[in-house]
């Protein structure tokens, strides 16, 4: 059997190339055919969807599948490329209003759209939501977490959801490969890549072939020599928590987690409500507060010692905790503390740059023009008058005008006063290159003058000092030339005169 090489990677090679080939999200792909269909039929209810879920789940192949099923042309923005306000606009805003020369419709993917923070994407997702408005061709927006993209975004497309795909799912799909690879597989061994891939199709794809690297038969030990370094699930260590029933198994689980005790502890704290109730989450809580003093120590003493005690109680003090065992499925859930600050971090985000502008024109800390002057400055914003000179002045973008003003980025006022500030950037960087070209064209002039003065200098030098009264006097003596000239057609004319 022909062994594998590493010519190019399966992810791609095997990537789906109509949306019935895309495994594991049956309702999702039904949800995007629809949608599509409507734009088919030119009836689109809305214009714009949101691919969201886990990583590895099949989102960006559905989207360039459904690309090659309906003979449409892609365009792909993602986070490998500066996602400003200027380049959406320059490069998917005119793919998002124009067809292709054959008349066919053009999809523009823009994936990673949860993603977008720094300096390097500024004003990105007001023109994302500009893009999708006025949008003439279908737009997919890609994301892992749904909650990060701005409400007006979400509000302004459809939500389509992605689930982790089944290890069932995964295994058939690797079964295949290896087939096509004309590879010789254990079942135990792909069966041990597919669980391990946690619901990751890409991932387990990846695994194989890691696994298969220059072989022809892949077998139970292959895998474990070449299995990558993959943690056990937040989720799977949770369930040992609270439905297993010896404490030392619970923390040595934790320790299989990236994760430190001071992130463990919301995890737990999010989940014992779902998973206790009663006097078991009563008890279960007043060991966590337990864990939590010990947290609080870690962080006053800087003694990370005392995490084991941290650790063990909010593990197998908190399983310890449980009298009754609930059976049933628990949908286990990501701390809400979490999602909030994740929700809020781009309005820190925007809060700091503008800060670090003000305190910079200002002469004062970022600190000080956060407490004192942003609202001051948020005044000035709200005069006709003043609102552009200041934003163009501060070199404001449209989320820092639009915190400052207290409203949102996709308001008309907010991209009246940066498309004017704009304009006067504009207008006084060209003031300033053409002060530049005059200033050295001036300087180019009085560096030829000297140069043509230089040799004058010289000479009178070697002539010695000059007397200014002689000079006074040679001039005086010395016939203007046009005097010298009508004298002697003059006495011309008398002579003539005379002789005759």
């Amino acid at each position: 059997m022909a062994s594998v090489t590493a010519s190019a990677k399966w992810t791609e090679k095997y990537r789906p190339n109509s949306l019935q080939e895309v495994l594991g999200n049956g309702k999702a792909i039904s949800e995007l055919r629809e949608w599509a269909e409507a734009w088919e039929q030119d009836r689109p209810v809305i214009r714009a969807a949101i691919l969201y879920g886990p990583p590895g789940t099949g989102k960006t192949s559905a989207a360039l599948a459904l690309a090659k099923e309906m003979d449409w042309e892609e365009v792909e923005m993602n986070a490998s490329d500066v996602r400003t306000a200027g380049m959406i606009d320059r490069i998917a805003g005119p793919a998002s209003r124009t067809s292709t020369f054959s008349g066919s419709r053009r999809l523009v993917i823009l994936d990673e759209a949860d993603n977008l923070h720094g300096t390097a994407d500024r004003g990105g997702a007001a023109a994302m939501l500009k893009l999708v408005r006025g949008s003439s061709q279908p737009v997919l927006l890609i994301a892992n977490e749904y909650y990060e993209i701005d409400k007006p975004l979400r509000d302004a497309a459809k939500g389509i959801s992605f689930r982790s795909v089944r290890s069932v799912t995964i295994a058939s799909t690797l079964r295949t490969i290896c087939k096509a690879e004309a590879i010789a597989c254990d079942p135990d061994a792909i069966e041990m890549i597919a669980e391990r891939a946690g619901g990751d199709l890409r991932s387990g794809i990846n695994d194989l072939q890691a696994a298969a690297q220059g072989q022809s038969e892949l077998r139970q030990e292959d895998v474990a020599t070449a299995e990558r370094d993959v943690k056990d699930s937040i989720f799977k260590v949770l369930e040992v928590i609270f439905r297993g029933s010896n404490p030392s198994e619970a923390l040595q689980a934790s320790y299989t987690l990236d994760e430190s005790p001071e992130d463990l502890v919301h995890w737990i704290d999010e989940n014992l409500p779902v998973a206790y109730q009663g006097a078991d989450l009563l008890a279960g809580f007043d060991t966590l507060a337990r864990a939590d003093v010990f947290l609080g120590r870690v962080r006053r003493r800087q003694n990370y010692g005392l995490w084991r005690y941290a650790g063990f109680l909010m593990t197998g003090g908190v399983q310890a905790s449980r009298t009754a065992r609930r059976s049933g499925y628990i949908a286990f859930r990501p701390p809400a503390l979490w999602r909030r600050m994740g929700q809020s971090r781009k309005a820190r985000n925007v809060r700091d740059s503008a800060a670090k502008k003000i305190g910079a024109r200002c002469h004062v800390s970022a600190g000080f023009a956060r407490s004192e002057l942003m609202d001051f400055l948020g005044l000035l914003l709200k005069s006709k008058k003043l609102a552009p000179a200041v934003a163009a002045e501060l070199d404001l973008n449209p989320d820092e005008i639009a915190l400052l003003m207290v409203t949102t980025p996709t308001t008309k006022k907010v991209q009246t006063i940066f498309d004017e500030a704009q304009k006067i950037r504009e207008t006084e960087l060209a003031e300033e290159i053409d002060l530049g070209w005059h200033v050295t064209g001036q300087r180019s002039l009085e560096r030829e003058t000297e140069e043509k003065a230089e040799p004058a200098k010289e000479a009178e030098a070697e002539s010695g000092p000059v007397n200014l009264e002689d000079k006074r006097l040679d001039a005086e003596a010395k016939p203007e030339p046009s005097k010298t000239k009508d004298s002697k057609k003059q006495r011309s004319l008398l002579d003539f005169n005379s002789s005759k």
